[in-house]
């Protein structure tokens, strides 16, 4: 576990807190997630709550990054509507993320605690997915 703490994107955590704010209504949307490409943009999305297990707001904004063109984030973070402030990925959403972008940077934390750290601290001694890909290269 690297427990390097890097500069917090205070941008990207006002810009979640604005959809979560704005476009989470009722329970179908109670998440909403902010991430920068590696060009800067950045690509918010919401999630898609389903009894069956509809995706969280983290992974919506894999699937909106992409259709924008924006293939590499560098540094996400969630924001609970009705002002619940910064909330930690899933443990789905941590392997998914890893798995997508292995350099990723989370923002965590509450409050005045906020930091980003980078996904593997999130995710220590994780399965990498992609090993059985490396024969194929």
């Amino acid at each position: 576990m690297t427990t390097q703490t890097d500069h917090v994107d205070h941008e990207l955590i006002r810009a979640a807190a604005h959809v979560a704010r704005t476009r989470c209504r009722g329970d179908n949307h109670t998440m909403a997630a902010a991430a920068r490409a590696q060009d800067g943009r950045i690509v918010t999305a919401v999630n898609a709550y389903h009894f069956t297990g509809g995706p969280c707001a983290e992974l919506v904004v894999i699937g909106a990054a992409a259709a924008q063109g924006a293939y590499e984030l560098d540094t996400i973070v969630a924001v609970g509507d009705r002002d619940r402030g910064v909330v930690p990925p899933c443990g789905r959403c941590r392997q998914v993320l890893f798995d997508y972008f292995p350099a990723l940077k989370v923002i965590v934390g509450e409050g005045d605690h906020v930091r980003t750290l980078p996904i593997t601290d999130l995710l220590p001694e994780t399965y990498v997915w992609a090993d059985h890909q490396l024969d194929a290269e």
